[in-house]
């Protein structure tokens, strides 16, 4: 499978999930975009590490992670997101240290906030951009004004909304079957999944 390298677009706060923010990924030698749900805290240190001016005045657990890594002399080389089941993206980083290569999953968000620091490259392969992968429509002028900004325009949150929703495959589904996938994923602990299914079921 081939894969797709990705740059960082921005961040869209999200309008009907509480706390979470779209991160939007962009296809480098194409237009489309990848949007992936994030947390909060994970969305602010990627902010951060975009933003170069600003420095906390303490170490967020990504730099920690970083000045760690620094220490020992490990290198985080680049992040695969490699997978997408019911809207959930599987990521790895692969990692080297005394020439000696290392996969290391971790959830996408954590991934990209540390490739940001370690200046690694971002990937993903073209069957998950071909499923997940949409396209904005963006005044191509205002794009360019806005280029600097690491917030996405509000214009075009909700399509990104639109298509987060259909990622999870959740719009198709009954409150019936929403409601059966809810007790679920509250069975199998799968909070995180629960949350966007009861979201879903708050929207309608």
């Amino acid at each position: 499978m081939s894969l797709v390298r990705l740059n960082i677009k921005g961040i869209s706060y999200s309008q009907t999930q509480n706390g979470a923010y779209a991160l939007i990924l962009n296809e480098v030698d194409g237009d489309r975009k990848l949007p992936i749900v994030i947390g909060a805290f994970e969305a602010q240190s990627i902010a951060i590490a975009l933003e170069k001016e600003i420095r906390p005045p303490r170490p967020l657990t990504h730099d920690l992670f970083k000045n760690f890594a620094d220490r020992f002399d490990i290198v985080v080389k680049q992040v695969i997101i490699h997978k997408l089941v019911d809207g959930v993206f599987y990521s790895s980083l692969i990692c080297e240290r005394d020439k000696i290569e290392e996969i290391i999953d971790a959830r996408t968000s954590d991934a990209i906030a540390l490739a940001l620091r370690f200046q690694a490259p971002i990937f993903t392969y073209k069957n998950i951009l071909d499923k997940a992968g949409i396209y904005l429509k963006v005044n191509p002028k205002k794009e360019d004004e806005e280029q600097d900004s690491i917030l996405v325009d509000d214009l075009i949150a909700e399509e990104i909304e639109n298509a987060v929703a259909d990622q999870e495959g959740y719009k198709d589904k009954s409150l019936e079957e929403l409601n059966s996938l809810l007790e679920e994923a509250v069975n199998n602990e799968d909070y995180e999944k629960a949350a966007k299914i009861r979201d879903e079921i708050s929207k309608r």
